[in-house]
């Protein structure tokens, strides 16, 4: 297996000074090793040009997001107009639920994915309440695609937006979004989505898939740094219609008039137009760090190699299956990405321990769900098999 890119990040250590078995990045990312050239080129400008940097730093500030706007729109299929780095992930998805959810009386409905990132359903029912509605009957979960589909073509009219995840961050099933897309629009719903553990982990094509809107974060399968800036998508169909309600900001203003500091936004077309507050430079040169090494592979590259890790990863857990322990993500590599789901016999926070007592990293949801990923830019083989070692060892 080709080793085209571990070297260009940097490993943690085990206890016992080797290289870990770190399976983690569903829920951090490891450090590109460029990492911290990006960011010190940005404190160099800063100590030398103060302000004057916004316009003279060697990527002067004022513009400095639109340094990751065509990577960025590569990698989750999008056009360059309707993606832009920007907050964190749920602070966008506040924001573009503020344009998208328009409730009304008959039509006020929020239809998610089930057991979907806690994050999401918070925000979603303090969006309700907002809206003077009770989350108790305004808030349907569905398992899938299939079970969304009849339930919009029972209920339909009752709905305003559904919401549903790339990856489900706990089973590790990846949705068809052409299809639900295609099933919330069929009916008048706005579609967003949760992209969190999906972008930089499966090939996305967010322009031809439709969708209305979509979020993500950096710090998984992206890289960019605990607490990373996030990303947004609005499809072009929006750009430019200020109608829209928005909560805005003077970022989101159009740059040609800016620093005029007039009384009345303008909003830049494209998802831009949705900034608050000027980007955190530092933030965003970490994320470039990144970014450059996953343009440079491509995420068909990117996905291919995933598809070949999890894949040795299922077929080395199958040759122990009587251990007690089963896989509830998925088979069908097309229905998952890089993670896959454990369920283990007994309270998985030991096993989690002893797991990491020997140099493994991973994560686990209670009461017993161990989540593994091998990231295709950094983990090998080898990974794979020590892993699969230790794990079966720590069943005990």
């Amino acid at each position: 297996m080709t080793l085209d890119y571990r070297d260009r990040f940097h490993i943690p250590l085990a206890a016992d000074g080797s290289e870990s078995v770190y399976l983690g990045t569903q829920s951090l990312g490891l450090q590109p090793k460029s990492t911290r050239a990006y960011i010190d080129a940005e404190l160099q400008d800063w100590e030398l040009l103060g302000v004057n940097g916004h316009f003279r730093a060697r990527h002067p500030w004022v513009e400095y997001t639109k340094l990751l706007m065509q990577q960025t729109a590569r990698l989750v299929g999008a056009q360059p107009l309707e993606v832009v780095t920007m907050n964190t992930l749920t602070v966008n998805l506040h924001l573009m639920m503020v344009s998208f959810y328009r409730p009304t009386a008959r039509r006020h409905r929020i239809v998610m994915e089930e057991h979907a990132f806690p994050s999401d359903g918070y925000a979603v029912q303090s969006q309700v309440r907002f809206h003077g509605f009770d989350p108790a009957n305004s808030v349907v979960e569905v398992a899938g695609e299939d079970e969304l589909e009849e339930l919009l073509g029972r209920e339909g009219e009752s709905v305003a937006l559904v919401l549903m995840g790339g990856v489900n961050y706990s089973s590790g099933r990846a949705f068809d979004l052409a299809r639900v897309t295609r099933a919330g629009h069929a009916v008048g719903c706005v579609v967003g989505l949760d992209m969190a553990h999906a972008a930089g982990n499966v090939v996305l094509k967010l322009h031809d898939w439709d969708a209305d809107f979509a979020v993500w974060c950096t710090y998984k399968y992206l890289n960019g740094g605990p607490g990373s800036i996030a990303g947004c998508f609005v499809h072009e169909r929006h750009a430019r219609d200020e109608r829209l309600p928005r909560f805005a900001g003077w970022w989101g203003h159009e740059l040609e008039t800016r620093f005029r500091m007039g009384p009345n936004f303008v909003p830049t077309p494209g998802a831009e137009g949705w900034q608050v507050s000027n980007p955190p430079v530092v933030a965003l040169a970490a994320l470039r760090a990144s970014m450059d090494i996953f343009d440079e592979a491509g995420m068909e590259w990117v996905r291919a190699r995933s598809v070949e890790l999890t894949g040795y990863l299922e077929a080395l857990l199958d040759r122990h299956a009587d251990r007690g322990f089963s896989i509830v993500t998925p088979r069908d590599p097309g229905r998952r990405g890089a993670q896959l789901s454990i369920r283990v016999p007994g309270p998985v926070r030991g096993v989690w321990e002893r797991l990491a007592a020997v140099g493994v990293v991973c994560d686990w949801r209670e009461p017993d769900i161990l989540r593994v990923a091998p990231a295709p830019m950094y983990n090998t083989a080898e990974d794979v098999e020590r892993f699969v070692d230790r794990f079966v060892a720590a069943l005990g």
